[in-house]
């Protein structure tokens, strides 16, 4: 199931990708903050879009050098929801590691 159709019908590939990574992120707040307030439901539905606009971001044919750097990034925020919090992310560290991709987005 696509949850964000418009963007994988191909409009994701025309974002750069501190735009892609900042959407991205903005799904981890939303799923962190559903987590606070112990909101399993939109924590999930968060999450999985999260998962999504990863997967788009990778797939993404002009990131080809970059791939590494973004799976790791999609397995350390799985580890911190769903797995045992191997790499001991905190709320505050994954919501700097995007901010950083949202600010220079909104800079350029």
């Amino acid at each position: 199931m696509t949850l964000h159709s418009d963007l994988a019908g191909g409009r994701w590939h025309t974002l750069t990708l501190m735009e892609q990574l900042g959407n991205a992120g903005s799904e981890v707040s939303r799923a962190l903050r559903a987590r606070a307030s112990g909101n399993h439901t939109r924590e999930q539905a968060a999450l999985a879009r999260f998962l999504e606009l990863m997967d788009l971001t990778i797939a993404d044919p002009r990131i080809r050098g970059r791939r590494r750097e973004l799976c790791r990034a999609r397995e350390v925020v799985c580890d911190f929801f769903v797995g045992d919090n191997d790499y001991r992310s905190t709320p505050d560290s994954l919501d700097r590691y995007f901010l950083a991709f949202a600010s220079a987005a909104r800079r350029a």
